[in-house]
């Protein structure tokens, strides 16, 4: 069963970030966090700095090693990096916890798809890079504690520290837009192309954002399309242009993954979760299940427990 948690500083400050280390987040974990998948309502940004680990996203294992960077969107399920014999594992990181609402409003396509959860899950970033990106949480970590725990007038809003932390977090985000090469994109695709014209990038992730919202009641790309004033084939040509893959194929991708979601995490029997994703009987939902992962739906369910 997959635990969902809650965005909850305990620092006690009112806004939407927490920094922290691995060590420092460990006690704080209970027991079962640790053995379990969880699904976060906030991001979590990683920074390995030194240490070995395995962690899990969405069925996708990643490699932690020092220069890794892991990027856990909310909603997605991950088992925090454990070690061979499946303890946490001893890794010297740093972590980033923020709500949705907390990094300044995106000025490029390509950093909003990276907080709208369809980049990559995974880097290995080189010398140089890591070098740069870990100089920058490290300047992010310090403010942070300049104001950890200082109290904020709700009527007043953020005071200047707390603004500067926004605008840091979100130079970090852009840096994140701009990385190439990353470990894997499992099943999350590449970031949208930085050179890509606009009105192909904003059709791409207006799609995008509806398919999160509606992939359960419709697998047509035609009804997305009239939603959001597109022709059907504008939003396959933004697809492909940002993933390479078409509308139709991330529709059928994001109801898959949500499909292994419920198999894998849950007991709901499969009728229950074919009805769900908005498949009228549950044939038809094990055929398809079948047809994009080659395992029927209970085998797939027995291969994860």
């Amino acid at each position: 069963m997959i635990i969902d948690i809650a965005y909850d500083n305990p620092d006690g400050s009112h806004a939407g970030l927490e920094v922290l280390t691995f060590e420092e987040l460990k006690p704080r974990l209970r027991g079962a966090v640790t053995r379990r998948p969880s699904r976060l309502d906030f991001h979590q940004l990683m920074l390995v700095r030194d240490g070995e680990g395995t962690a899990m996203v969405d069925f996708a294992d990643y490699e932690c090693a020092p220069g890794t960077l892991l990027h856990l969107r909310p909603g997605q399920v991950q088992r925090l990096p454990y070690d061979a014999v499946g303890r946490p594992a001893n890794l010297d990181a740093v972590l980033l916890l923020f709500t949705p609402d907390f990094p300044p409003p995106p000025l490029l396509p390509a950093a909003g798809a990276v907080l709208d959860g369809f980049g990559p899950v995974a880097w290995s970033l080189p010398p140089d890079c890591f070098g740069a990106f870990d100089r920058a949480v490290q300047e992010l970590v310090a403010v942070y504690r300049t104001w950890r725990g200082a109290p904020i007038a709700p009527a007043a809003g953020l005071d200047l520290t707390g603004a500067l932390l926004r605008q840091l977090l979100g130079a970090l985000v852009l840096r994140m837009a701009g990385l190439s090469d990353p470990v894997t994109a499992g099943l999350s695709d590449p970031a949208v192309d930085r050179d890509m014209p606009a009105p192909i990038a904003e059709a791409y992730l207006a799609f995008r954002r509806e398919l999160e919202r509606s992939f359960a009641a419709t697998r047509s790309v035609e009804t997305y399309a009239a939603r959001l004033g597109y022709a059907a084939r504008t939003l396959t040509r933004a697809c492909q242009a940002a993933t390479g893959r078409t509308a139709k194929q991330l529709v059928d991708a994001r109801v898959i993954l949500q499909a292994q979601r419920l198999l894998a995490h849950t007991d709901q029997p499969i009728s229950v979760i074919a009805h769900a994703l908005g498949f009228t009987e549950a044939t038809n939902f094990g055929k398809f299940f079948a047809r994009e992962t080659g395992l029927a739906p209970g085998d797939f369910r027995c291969a994860q427990r």
